[in-house]
């Protein structure tokens, strides 16, 4: 059997490294979720499972996991709502502007979303909306409509403009078209975006802290609250509860689409 070279094992033990920089503290995390100390602590004195029954007791735990999850939802579905027409729009316009405004739409991945929080706050503000949910669902759908956007924009591009040609030459109207040949074809990268969205509205903080209130705080916004008061293993018990929903997340995603056709188009 050849030896691989030099340069070949230098790499593999780079990436080697590199997913254990990785796994490392998400697997550290999730042990230590298990512990029957009172604190974090490591090694552990025993494995327990109070840590779990615990955050299902904190109310605020659970009350904000079902506001994270609800906004989640309604922060996707209405970045596809309003993100599907524009992609759809950009993808086949040959106007100079066209490059632009898609690269608008994307910007908000590339500002920092603290910024975005604050520009956002005094904006909201200004509509007298104040901190509210419906504050929380417009910050966060801007923020959702990139990931849509991006999708569906990619997806759209790679489908043959013939299949619409003869859908209309067929007799179908700009309706049928869109409903019965456009949608289907794209819907792949509309469900992709949405659940990219959800899994980054679940897990965003610097928006949720600018707009939460004590009614309306998301999950990540009371895990901060509290660490800043007691720092028991209930934290890395929640923490592995968000990392589950995100792997369910992902392998419904790969399931239904696959992960990999999305990402090559």
């Amino acid at each position: 059997m050849k030896r691989p070279s030099l340069p070949v094992a230098l790499l593999f033990g780079y990436m080697a490294l590199f997913l254990l920089f990785i796994m490392l503290p998400i697997a550290v995390v999730v042990v230590v979720s298990f512990s029957s100390s009172s604190y974090i602590v490591f090694p552990m004195p025993g494995l327990s499972w109070r840590w779990y029954r615990h955050i299902v007791e904190y109310r605020p735990f659970m009350t904000s996991l079902a506001t994270s999850i609800e906004l989640a939802l309604a922060s996707a579905t209405l970045g596809a709502l309003l993100s599907v027409p524009a992609a759809l729009a950009l993808a086949r316009s040959r106007h100079k502007l066209a490059g632009l405004l898609a690269n608008l739409l994307l910007a908000p991945i590339s500002v920092p979303a603290i910024v975005l929080g604050f520009a956002l706050l005094y904006f909201l503000s200004a509509l007298s909306l104040g901190l509210s949910f419906t504050s929380l669902l417009i910050a966060h759908t801007v923020a959702a409509i990139p990931y849509v956007v991006r999708t569906v924009l990619a997806t759209y591009r790679a489908v043959p403009s013939d299949l619409e040609e003869s859908a209309s030459i067929l007799g179908a109207s700009r309706g049928q078209i869109l409903l019965h040949v456009t949608l289907p074809l794209v819907r792949p990268g509309v469900f992709a975006g949405a659940m990219f969205a959800v899994l980054t509205s679940l897990d965003n903080l610097p928006l949720s802290y600018f707009f939460g209130s004590a009614t309306t705080n998301t999950l990540p916004v009371v895990m901060l609250s509290y660490m800043e008061n007691q720092f028991d293993p209930s934290i890395a018990a929640i923490s592995t509860v968000q990392m589950l929903i995100a792997l369910a997340t992902l392998l419904l995603l790969d399931r239904v689409y696959g992960i990999e056709r999305l990402t090559a188009v």
